[in-house]
Formats: structure tokens, sequence, C-alpha cells
């Protein structure tokens, strides 16, 4: 069992501060090389799905979330207003009434629709410190997040394809979902009053869990406080269970926010917001990522993802040219040097990097490589040009098998 706490100081991925604050970590270099690239093939698969991104400031004035429920439904969860210039102003406990403004902005036709908006950004928590942990629960998130704007007869397809995407995003990163949960409301007053919405809402999320063949159960007290939810869960090495990925649909903030588009009939009516993420909270994400592979990322993922060993000092010229190429080529790769210790050593220490690139005199003649696997494969007499191209093709296709036989042939 993984604890992605103390992998993640082992590994230099991230760490924390008191002068910084509980629930406040910091990305080290290979930290934020897995939460780049995480980041960007979210972005890369929105893209591809019809999403377009915007960016949305981290505070708002107290007003807008007053309009949009949190401040009456999730103040307890919210940091303090700040008095500023007479105004208060809150730190953002959520991108979806900014992106309910994002749309507002402009007038929209039935033609629009659905209008799909995401973004990546921040939004904070004021969790108490009991809770706080790693970054699985912290105080300040970066959220993958998207609002699709849409026709009432829209919302199912485009619920069905926000589970499909966010599927697909699982296999591609290797992330196996404990179970899929429909959320409900429970008893008590934190939940918007409007028993209609949440019936027609809830059928809707009901029909796209019956259509998509899975597996599901309904559980009340846990939905958001304007809406019922789908919520991918998954489970850490202890059987812990946390969400990850979620599907929203919220005739709330629609209405609270005046939303409107004008139909074919030309008269106005109010769109439905379909809430979406695929990984959720990128810290939460990461920390799943790092238990789940116990720092052994898919080549893709992976901070480094090739070494080069020259055996002796006559192989460094031939190995800094390599990494060079490398880093030409869009690799991430690092020279281990014989200054660090024996073959041997520069071996173990480099244990979880994918590709392990030795070069002895015969490989420095040949202009190849004896290659090392981390899985303990080795494959001799690997001509620069083919490794170069291998790992390019197993990276960019995020395969899990380092040596996919789908790839450019090695000569």
């Amino acid at each position: 069992m993984h604890d992605h706490r103390r992998l993640g100081r082992e590994l230099d991925l991230f760490d924390t501060d008191r002068l910084i604050g509980a629930g406040l970590p910091y990305w080290l270099p290979d930290g934020a090389v897995v939460r780049h690239a995480l980041e960007e093939y979210v972005r890369e698969a929105e893209r591809r799905a019809g999403y377009r991104h915007v960016y949305s400031p981290v505070l708002g004035k107290r007003e807008l979330y007053e309009i949009s429920g949190h401040w009456a439904h999730y103040s307890e969860d919210m940091f303090p207003p700040m008095e500023l210039g007479g105004e208060q102003v809150v730190l953002r406990p959520s991108l979806c009434p900014h992106h309910a403004l994002i749309y507002r902005s402009r007038p929209h036709s039935y033609r629009e629709l659905p209008l799909r908006m995401a973004e990546l950004g921040g939004m904070f928590r004021a969790e108490l410190s009991g809770v706080l942990g790693g970054l699985t629960r912290v105080r300040a998130i970066q959220l993958n997040d998207a609002h699709v704007f849409c026709t009432l007869e829209q919302v199912a397809g485009e619920a069905r394809a926000a589970l499909d995407l966010i599927r697909r995003a699982h296999r591609d990163l290797g992330i196996t979902g404990a179970r899929y949960r429909l959320s409900l409301p429970g008893p008590g007053g934190k939940y918007v009053a409007a028993p209609e919405k949440w019936r027609r809402a809830t059928e809707l999320l009901t029909e796209v869990l019956n259509a998509s063949g899975v597996e599901y159960e309904a559980v009340e007290g846990e939905a958001a406080f304007y809406g019922p939810k789908i919520d991918v869960q998954v489970a850490d090495g202890a059987g812990r269970e946390s969400t990850l990925s979620t599907v929203q649909v919220d005739f709330h903030q629609p209405e609270q926010f005046g939303l409107e588009y004008t139909g074919p009939d030309g008269a106005k009516h109010r769109p439905v917001m379909v809430h979406r993420a695929v990984i959720g909270s990128v810290e939460r994400a990461v920390a799943h990522l790092i238990e789940q592979h116990g720092g052994a990322f898919p080549a893709w993922l992976a901070p480094v993802q090739l070494v080069v060993l020259p055996v002796s000092e006559a192989e460094l010229p031939h190995a800094e040219q390599l990494v060079a190429r490398s880093l030409e080529a869009g690799l991430r790769a690092e020279l281990a040097g014989p200054e660090l210790g024996s073959l041997g050593a520069r071996i173990r220490q480099a244990r979880l990097v994918p590709y392990q690139a030795v070069l002895g005199a015969r490989e420095a003649a040949d202009g190849a490589v004896a290659l090392r696997l981390r899985d303990g494969r080795q494959v001799p007499g690997v001509s620069v040009d083919g490794l170069l191209a291998r790992i390019g093709a197993v990276a960019a296709g995020r395969w899990a098998d380092l040596w996919e036989e789908g790839t450019p042939p090695a000569p």
C-alpha cells in the first residue's frame, strides 16, 4: 500500500511549510511536471470534445455568492469576506458563478447551444485543520471544472458525453473507479428548496446512468446544494473513498442569474447548466496517481522519461549529445554521469524512470544505446533515432506498455 504523502516527499514531488500554512502544499519541479502534464492532457481532451477554455478571477464580491446560493448554503466552507474599498470580496469556493456571469455577458441563440465552457482554475475551501492531509484535503484547490449551457432536450446527451469523457480519461490515466454514485439530497436545510427541480434533475441523471450501463448506488446527503450529481468514486490503498469526477445537473443557478437564450420561436428561454469535472481537484488526482503507480508513472506522466548513463568519462560527450537531442525532441531527459557513483548504483537510483539508456564504448561508436526498461526488460543495441522515436510514440499515445508493439520499430 502506497501513501502519497510519504512518496511525495521521498520523490521530491511536493511539500509543505508552516510559514505558508496547513493545507497549502507547494509543488517541487518533478511534481510540477506531473501536474503540468496532467493539466495539458485534460485541456486537450476537453478541446477535442468541443469545450472552449476561459479564465476567471479567484475573488468575487460577496453578493455574487449570495445570488448563487453559496453564501446561504455553503458559507461554513468559505473563507471570511475581506473588506476592500467599502465592499466585501470572497475567495471563491466554486467556479460556476463566474461561468454563469461569463455566459450572461453576451446574448445567446439556441443555435449556439450547447455552449461548453471549461477552466482549470483556483478555488478555496476553509477546511478544518484536523481533516487536512497531503494533497487529498487542501485549502487551495486547482479545479478542472466545466459548465455546459444547453436546452432541456440536450441535457441527457451532454451528461452522457461528459460521463464518456471521464471514462476515457480514467482509462488513459490508469485510474480504476471504485464505484459510481448517484448523490441525492438528504434531510436538513443545506439544499435549495425546489422539489420540482430536484425531481427533474434526478430523473435526467438516472436516465444517463441507466443508458451508460454502469452499476451505481443512490446515496442521500451527498448532493450539491443546488442539485443531484453523478460522483465517480476512487479508493486509496487503505480503502478510503473520495470523489474524483462528477457530472451535475443544475436548474437553480440559471434562474438565479437570469440566464437566457433566444429560442427558434424568438422568445427568451432558460438554459440548463450541466456541471462536469473530468479529474476534479488536480491535487486529489495527483495524489491518487502517486498511490496508484507507486511513483512509477506512465511514460507520458513521468517527471523524467529518459535517464542517460555513460559507463565512463569517455562516453560523456556522447551522453550529453543524447540528452540534448532528447530535450530537442520534447522528451524529459537527464544525464546521470560517473561522478554520481557506479553504474549499478545509478541504475538503482533511476529505478522509477521508464527508460534507462546505458552508453558504453561500443554503443558510443555505433550511435546506439543499451536500453533498460523500468519493468526489468533489456533491449540491447537500440539506435538513438529509434530510441527517441519509440519513447516519443509511447508518450504521445499514452500507452501503459513501455515497448508497445504498435510504436515505430527501434532499428
